[in-house]
């Protein structure tokens, strides 16, 4: 008779029946002896298959699909602490290349003598650009830095730095901040203004340009010299490529510092953010600090100190593998994709859509008419029980009344997919309501 504890000599055991797969995983204690890595690989993989679907996650803003080659560069990187400069240098030319082309994919006057660095993600590169506003403030008073619906980053920021955020509320109809409402907000002591480009609530752009020529309007007025900051986490790897001719980067010359996350739609693996200054006086030198005990004296500015340095790497792999035109044609159909489905949304009757995936971000927000007969909430839950993760939430300040829902459109989210999300949308409309939704006609064009 074969019995458990015969198979723990046997080199081929199987997963489920030796000694660390017939219980329950330890959970606050290490366990006292190893176990064999098969096993422990399986197991773990069984916990992490009980997650959602990423790619049925359209809540998130964050690269779910990548190329095989990506993964076997970040691979190769796993032991590369990207700090260390020295030990690395060839890897460090490499972030050093990014910076360079980003700042000239944002027109900056001198893109080959920029400076900027990678981060671990766009939230640290909005602190870091944050701190560069406040180091160049010489007020008196307590600093102030003006927004409006902005990431929970900028929220921290200004708690950890200890400076006054002051969010302005969105007026009736808008989806951002709007020029005619910065000068009751500034003063002497605001070190920025935070222009979005691609508001997380409705992702849609704040008039980038407008803002400024009003900052160049009040410093006319009042002499206040305020810079602008473009927290452009999502935008920067749009813009450029499919809305090439608006002005919303350092062709503007009040534009500072520009952030944004290389693991949005910049296509990388989560991990990796960037932040560009128009020049290379405009990060305080006393912000740089150099350090020489990791086998070289080498200078450091960033809120992290030991990083991976693969996501660097695989961004540096999509602008090779990519370029201009690849970069293009993939937000290009995400822009489409994200407009098909905008027409879906609308044709069904009972939306109304606040952004519908043309001349921002490839998404869609839409909101409930007044006759729905549903909750937005309850039809996220209707579409998670399909494996959806469609966001319900509502509106900042001053419109804390209206929700809404917003779907993201990635790289990897094909027509087919928002097709079969539609289809979904209208069955969760007929589960809450006993009514199937109408197909009417509706004069949406992309």
């Amino acid at each position: 008779m074969l019995h458990a504890t015969d198979f723990a000599e046997n080199e081929y055991q199987d997963i489920y029946s030796g000694h660390l797969g017939g219980r329950t995983l330890p959970k606050f204690v290490i366990p006292r002896e190893p176990s064999d890595p098969r096993t422990v690989y399986a197991l773990i993989r069984d916990e992490l298959a009980l997650d959602g679907n990423s790619a049925q996650n359209l809540a998130t803003f964050c690269t779910t699909w990548t190329e095989p080659e990506i993964h076997r560069l970040m691979d190769d990187c796993l032991g590369k602490n990207m700090i260390d400069k020295d030990e690395y240098p060839q890897t460090a030319e490499i972030e050093s290349r990014c910076v360079h082309i980003l700042a000239n994919l944002w027109n900056s006057p001198s893109g080959a003598r920029t400076i900027g660095c990678s981060t671990t993600g766009s939230s640290e590169a909005a602190m870091l650009a944050g701190l560069a506003l406040k180091w160049r403030w010489r007020g008196a008073g307590r600093p102030n830095l003006v927004c409006g619906p902005v990431q929970v980053c900028w929220e921290k920021f200004a708690r950890y730095f200890d400076v006054e955020l002051r969010q302005v509320p969105l007026e009736p109809g808008a989806t951002g901040l709007r020029p005619n409402q910065l000068r009751d907000h500034v003063d002497e002591n605001t070190i920025g203004v935070v222009a979005i480009l691609g508001v997380t609530y409705t992702c849609d752009y704040e008039p980038v340009a407008a803002l400024a020529a009003e900052l160049d309007a009040i410093q006319a007025d009042t002499g206040l010299d305020i810079p602008l900051h473009v927290d452009a986490a999502s935008g920067g790897f749009i813009a450029p490529f499919v809305q090439p001719e608006l002005e919303w980067d350092f062709r503007i010359p009040r534009v500072a510092s520009i952030n944004s996350s290389g693991h949005k739609y910049g296509l990388a693996p989560l991990g990796v953010g960037w932040v560009v200054w128009r020049t290379a006086d405009l990060l305080p030198e006393e912000l740089v600090f150099r350090v020489d005990y990791l086998g070289g004296e080498m200078p450091t500015f960033a809120l992290n100190f030991s990083r991976p340095a693969g996501e660097i790497v695989a961004q540096y792999y999509n602008f090779l593998r990519l370029g201009r035109a690849g970069y293009t044609a993939i937000q290009r159909v995400c822009l489409d994709t994200a407009a098909h489905l905008a027409g879906q949304i609308e044709r069904m009757g009972p939306f109304t859509l606040l952004y519908g995936g043309d001349g921002a971000l490839p998404a869609v927000c839409y909101t409930t008419t007044e006759d729905a007969g549903f909750s937005l909430y309850d039809l996220s839950t209707q579409l998670r029980i399909k494996g959806w993760q469609v966001p319900s939430y509502p509106l900042p300040a001053n419109r804390q009344e209206t929700v809404v829902q917003r779907v993201l459109v990635r790289h990897g989210i094909s027509r087919d997919v928002v097709s079969l999300l539609a289809q979904d949308i209208r069955r969760g409309i007929k589960e809450l309501t006993g009514v199937s939704p109408k197909r009417r006609q509706v004069g949406f064009h992309h």
